[in-house]
């Protein structure tokens, strides 16, 4: 079995308190799914929408992510499978892809130090 990452992308705007609310309430039936078939190791780790970019050897700092990016990640969770296309299979269950965004399913890589 190996660890992977679930990176969600995308962001998630609502007409109204209770369809979010209802979206939320799928993030946690999924969550519970994964959690009861002993694949969730954490649930993860939701990110603030704001925060900063460093790029180059110059180590500039601008604000980011940017709200008009479509690719903003908003999140990881740790699963545990025995391959990359069982944890891919898991990831098909997010509720973030009925509302336009996506899933990167990463392997986590073992570092021997």
């Amino acid at each position: 079995m190996s660890d992977f990452a679930l990176i969600y992308r995308g962001r998630e705007y609502f007409e109204s308190p209770a369809e979010g609310q209802k979206h939320f309430q799928k993030w946690a039936d999924w969550f519970k799914s994964l959690q009861e078939s002993g694949a969730l190791k954490t649930p993860g780790f939701p990110l603030e929408k704001t925060g900063k970019v460093v790029r180059g050897s110059a180590k500039t700092i601008n604000d980011g992510p940017f709200a008009e990016a479509k690719d903003v990640i908003g999140g990881l969770s740790i699963v545990e499978a025995s391959t990359l296309d069982e944890a891919a299979e898991m990831a098909a269950g997010c509720p973030i892809l009925e509302i336009g965004g996506s899933v990167e399913v990463r392997q986590i890589q073992t570092l021997n130090m």
